[in-house]
């Protein structure tokens, strides 16, 4: 049976990408932003069958195999999986706890008229590392930071500009984001490799894009209120006992992330000390949240710190715009994004088992003959997939399942891949006017996205230092030769 089996051709390699692209671009314009509740997922599984029949029909490959290939590759994300499961965890008992609405709090105190547009970008860098969501940052803390910078007389695209730069910054940097899970997870390395990897390239890109913010600020130095900032200060003094206390439990996960701990113990602990966090510092807020107080303290506590860890926990205050940032969905949040990389993996397994990968990334490698090109390559085909496809994940997921092993052939480790894919794929997203990002944001700040973009520093510049630090060969990690002589007897096996 095997000797039946053809090869690939390049047309019949592309034939179940460009199905996947027409597709989600026509899901994207119909269901828009609601597109990762589950049909872009299930685009993905229809691209997969249409894989499928080619890889059954003109390639001659057994459904037996392709199966295999499927589980085989869904298996190799189970370990992601759990990952985000218990960063939804760890989101909810942090926010329960106060650690998160205690690091905004103490971000937003930074604010100064004069250095406005560092500060905004400082601020947006700092919550959407702490909640590890741009979307969440730019429609609470964005939407308040574009007030007061209008106030202060600075045009709209660059105060935009400035909190999307901030947003992204966190959005690629936090363990908390579902693309910095992603990531590393399509190359094969594991959360904080990839987290300290990015260092390398992203602290560069947001040093430049704050001494930038910072000499427009002082040129203009602008003057105004600040008091929708003080506000939000308040209101989060009001519903949570902020303290010095609370930011033990963060340090402590930052040791254990130092000292090389594995990513899922380590997150574990972070969420359950979250819980107990809240319990310590936070009972009037539990007391507020539980359903029936005739259960008692001990027994609501319970409760309600289970309920952050697997569910939905919104706490309400005075002020909409606090509402708004004070809601996690725990494990269940992390449901849609879980199912979105099964349905990538199940694409990726027949794409991969039936060799049109590898003909797709051999087409590539032709035109690729450096470290620096196939990094270019990688960043322009992420760029290329937020374009084409509007949506950030599948241009972190394809771009990711393709490249993989051309990656290992050429002895360098995932997480150069991973960084790649998040100095490109992650940051442009929210400039292509199409995309799910760039609508979104242009819609919550009522903000367009051509206007905004040209202000975007940190997302320019992201992908244009990945690419030269590729052709310079700067923070590239290699793999032994003992590395890759495991890695041979692997793919023997």
């Amino acid at each position: 049976m095997n000797k039946t089996i053809k090869q690939p051709t390049i047309l019949e390699a592309f034939f179940p990408i460009i199905f996947l692209v027409v597709l989600l671009v026509l899901n994207i314009r119909v269901f828009g932003s609601e597109g990762l509740g589950g049909s872009n997922q299930l685009v993905l599984v229809l691209a997969a069958g249409v894989a499928g029949l080619v890889a059954v029909f003109r390639l001659r490959i057994p459904w037996e195999r392709l199966q295999d290939g499927m589980i085989k590759s869904i298996s190799a994300a189970m370990s992601s999986i759990l990952i985000l499961l218990l960063i939804g965890s760890l989101a909810g008992t942090w926010m329960l706890s106060g650690i998160v609405p205690a690091m905004i709090y103490y971000g937003l105190q930074v604010l100064n008229p004069t250095i406005f547009l560092l500060a905004a970008c400082v601020v947006s860098a700092v919550v959407s590392v702490s909640t590890g969501s741009s979307w969440t940052t730019v429609a609470t803390v964005g939407v308040a930071l574009l007030g007061i910078g209008k106030a202060l007389g600075f045009d709209e695209g660059i105060i935009a500009g400035a909190i999307i730069s901030g947003a992204y910054f966190g959005d690629k940097m936090s363990p908390l984001s579902d693309t910095t899970n992603l990531a590393p997870a399509m190359a094969g390395t594991d959360l904080f490799t990839h987290i300290r990897h990015m260092t390398k390239t992203t602290f560069p890109s947001i040093l430049i894009t704050l001494v930038i913010f910072g000499v427009i600020g002082v040129l203009r130095d602008a003057e105004g209120s600040v008091g929708q900032v003080q506000e939000i200060s308040e209101v989060i003094l009001e519903a949570f006992d902020v303290n010095g206390w609370l930011f033990v439990v963060p340090l402590l996960v930052i040791v254990l992330i130092v000292s090389k701990v594995p990513a899922i113990p380590t997150l574990l602990v972070g969420a359950l000390l979250g819980g107990v966090w809240a319990i310590v510092f936070q009972p009037d807020v539990i007391n507020s949240l539980a359903s029936n107080q005739e259960l008692g303290f001990a027994f609501n506590s319970f409760k309600v710190v289970m309920t952050a860890l697997y569910g939905e926990t919104s706490i309400v205050t005075s002020n909409e715009v606090v509402n708004e940032l004070l809601v996690t969905g725990g494990m269940a949040g992390m449901l849609n994004t879980v199912w979105l990389i099964v349905c990538a993996m199940v694409f990726g397994g027949i794409m991969e088992v039936s060799g049109m990968l590898r003909v797709l990334a051999e087409a590539v490698m032709e035109k690729v003959h450096s470290v620096g090109s196939l990094i270019a390559a990688t960043a322009g085909t992420g760029v290329f997939f937020n374009i084409a496809t509007s949506d950030q994940y599948l241009a972190i997921l394809v771009p990711g399942r393709m490249y993989a092993d051309i990656y290992k052939k050429r002895g360098l480790k995932g997480e150069n891949l991973s960084r790649a894919l998040e100095d490109s794929a992650t940051v442009t997203s929210v400039l292509v006017p199409w995309n799910t990002c760039g609508a979104t944001q242009a819609a919550v700040l009522g903000v367009a996205t051509l206007a905004y973009a040209p202000f975007c520093f940190f997302n320019i510049i992201s992908p244009l230092m990945t690419i030269l630090f590729g052709y310079l060969r700067i923070g590239i990690n290699y793999y032994s030769e003992e590395e890759l002589n495991e890695i041979e007897q692997e793919v023997v096996a």
